[in-house]
């Protein structure tokens, strides 16, 4: 992110803007899934509002601004869910939904604004990011590595992935698979999705 603040402002202004409100309407979909459920808890933690320091916190967003690096929570309590495992898994689910819909919403917005323009715009710029970046994370959100959300999914099919939670495995994996390329290929797929709906 800082080397983009360098060299291209409009790059780094625009990411920021992208995955902040990305992340807020990612963990609010959670908590209108948990909601729907039967659980108030984010109703309760004054967690459903679009303020994203509610849901990111300072630490998160200042190491987005830094590394481009951030997350988020929504409170919740699957005890309270009114369907149990079904309603664990439409939770967990529901924020790499809201993102996979970010991206097409945003694709459909950039379509609009390439045809309207004889050259790519800034606002045209603007969406290819959006539906960039909300496709890596819908993909990157459902690896089944704790916490992410494909973990919390796929502990309800395969039981022995409970051994794993609130546990180290999923930051070291994550490190390793970073190591090893995982952003690269996520991006090479995003890339190549793109290309075949713009």
């Amino acid at each position: 992110m800082l080397h983009y603040l360098s060299s291209s402002p409009f790059t780094f202004l625009s990411l920021a803007v992208i995955i902040i409100f990305s992340i807020t309407l990612h963990e609010l979909a959670h908590g209108e899934a948990a909601i729907a459920q039967g659980d108030n808890t984010p109703t309760k933690t004054g967690h459903m509002t679009l303020n994203p320091v509610v849901h990111m916190g300072w630490p998160s967003l200042v190491f987005l601004l830094i590394a481009g690096v951030a997350w988020g929570q929504m409170p919740v309590n699957p005890d309270r869910f009114r369907e149990g495992r079904r309603g664990r898994i439409l939770v967990a689910a529901a924020g790499p939904l809201s993102n996979l819909a970010l991206a097409f919403i945003s694709l459909v917005f950039y379509n609009f604004e390439k045809m309207a323009m004889t050259e790519t715009s800034f606002l045209a710029e603007f969406w290819y990011l959006a539906a960039g970046t909300n496709l890596m994370l819908f993909f990157f959100n459902l690896l089944p590595l704790p916490p992410l959300d494909g973990f919390q999914i796929a502990k309800e099919f395969f039981p022995g992935f409970k051994a794993f939670e609130g546990s180290q495995f999923g930051l070291f994996s994550l490190m390793l698979l970073s190591i090893l390329g995982l952003l690269e290929g996520l991006h090479i797929l995003v890339s190549s999705i793109l290309g075949l709906l713009t």
